[in-house]
């Protein structure tokens, strides 16, 4: 159950993918995230001459209160008209990353695991020395523990790597009392700081208050970083005061609070074609691409947990994209390949809390299975053409991944994906924007005890069954 990760035990190998771990940065990626803010700035504003570079600075320097590392999965889209921008599709307080990102200088071999554990965890640690510290995880052990060992060997001293799944007994692990204690050789200890890799409904076993450091706390996760629901308000908030310094988090036209039975009218009211998402999942589950009929029909016999849904514009190609008051987006997608394919795909941008601010600690990108076509044919899952996300639920519940699909920001593959220097910068910025929104709707969303605040939640987001679940 619980192992002890002691200091220089590092291995790169348990930590990167294989194709990561030989891979070279490409110089374009390598340069961008060797730039300053100042100089992000400049070209950012320069080629956005409304914005005051001034006023974006302050946003890149926000210094988070809860949201110390987040991931946003964006499209890269453009418009009939040739207009091309970074659409965030969803934010993620439990991203993945450092496993699928070829190292920035190859003679740091723990990469980003040790730039986030130096700049984000070492700020937050009271004493130099604590006495208990734990990685919990309940999917993706090659990353968790990868953290759990830059962490052991920045303070030199053993950390604790501990399984919480769902739905599981979990007697080793204890979140009742005022902190986290875990169970080691029969002996409880109490857990000062605690970095969280639960991506499944990690609110019904880790408490919203807990004098335990936890990177990222529970209210993160109910504030957007899990709950697509309120992250589509929380950016909705945030756009009412970006919108005077001429700045905008981009999204898909979203529909939220949407009971199941009015799904269909909100599917014909985007021309037929839209995303359905169970607001509450992640890991490319509870994701359903609607392009016909028979799409739709299929997703309406389903049984879900939860009462409310959200409902987007479906970004796919030029000829068969949701019409939307603010037009249509469709994909760039790749470069076409020898046979003329182009795939869709999507970027991840990693960011993390430090003293100066948020700063870029890994991308990634991914591509559907099936390649972008002109037309659609009945029959055809239009998830296959549009679906990115690599991860895999098995049917004993445990967790795979597609690596096949899997694109690094590497001198091989780069050149293939279809983005510029500008575009890398477009979507650090939309991923900085969105943590800052969900950052800013937990603070709202917690009282000055350090409680939930239900009352607001609840008028947020209604939903009984996730209202049941909050422990």
């Amino acid at each position: 159950m619980i192992s002890t990760v002691a200091p220089g035990t590092f291995e790169p190998e348990n930590h990167w993918y294989e194709k990561s771990l030989n891979a070279t940065i490409h110089p374009m990626v390598s340069y961008f995230l060797n730039l300053n803010p100042k100089q992000i700035v400049k070209r950012y504003c320069h080629l956005n001459p409304t914005v005051k570079p001034e006023e974006l600075l302050e946003f890149l320097q926000y210094k988070p209160k809860y949201y110390h590392l987040s991931g946003a999965d964006l499209l890269h889209v453009t418009t009939a008209t040739g207009k091309r921008q970074m659409v965030v599709i969803e934010n993620n307080s439990c991203p993945s990353g450092q496993k699928s990102m070829p190292l920035l200088d190859e003679f740091n071999e723990q990469g980003g695991y040790r730039k986030f554990v130096e700049a984000t965890i070492k700020p937050l640690l009271k004493k130099k020395k604590t006495e208990t510290l734990a990685v919990i995880y309940d999917k993706n052990p090659m990353e968790a523990s990868g953290y759990a060992h830059a962490l052991a060997d920045m303070l030199k001293q053993e950390v604790y790597l501990v399984p919480f799944y769902n739905k599981q007994a979990n007697d080793h692990i204890d979140t009742s009392g005022d902190y986290v204690k875990i169970k080691v050789d029969g002996q409880w200890k109490t857990v000062q700081l605690v970095f969280r890799y639960l991506t499944q409904k990690p609110w019904n076993r880790l408490p919203i208050h807990s004098k335990t450091v936890i990177v990222n706390p529970t209210i993160v996760c109910l504030a957007g970083g899990r709950n697509k629901m309120i992250a589509s308000k929380a950016y909705s908030f945030f756009n009412a005061e970006l919108a005077e310094k001429n700045l905008k988090i981009l999204t898909p036209h979203t529909i939220w609070d949407v009971n199941k039975n009015e799904i269909p009218i909100w599917v014909a009211n985007f021309g037929g074609k839209a995303v359905v998402k169970n607001p509450y999942s992640n890991a490319g589950q509870g994701v359903y691409t609607i392009v016909n009929e028979k799409e739709l029909e299929d997703f309406m016999a389903l049984e879900f947990d939860y009462d409310k849904f959200i409902v987007q514009s479906l970004v796919g190609n030029y000829n068969w994209s949701s019409t939307t008051a603010e037009g249509m987006f469709y994909h760039v997608g790749t470069m076409p390949n020898a046979k003329g394919e182009s795939y869709v795909l999507d970027f991840r941008v990693m960011i993390h809390a430090t003293p100066e601010g948020y700063r870029p600690l890994s991308i990634y990108s991914r591509r559907a299975k099936a390649p972008l076509k002109d037309s659609l044919t009945d029959g055809k899952s239009s998830w296959d053409i549009l679906g990115t996300n690599l991860s895999i639920l098995n049917e004993d519940g445990s967790w795979g991944s597609d690596t096949k699909r899997l694109l690094l920001m590497e001198r091989k593959v780069f050149n293939n994906l279809g983005i510029g220097l500008d575009d890398l910068i477009e979507g650090y910025i939309q991923t900085v924007l969105t943590s800052i929104a969900i950052d800013k709707m937990a603070i709202q969303l917690i009282s000055s005890k350090g409680t939930l605040k239900r009352k607001l939640f609840k008028s947020l987001n209604d939903d009984p069954a996730l209202i049941k679940e909050i422990i």
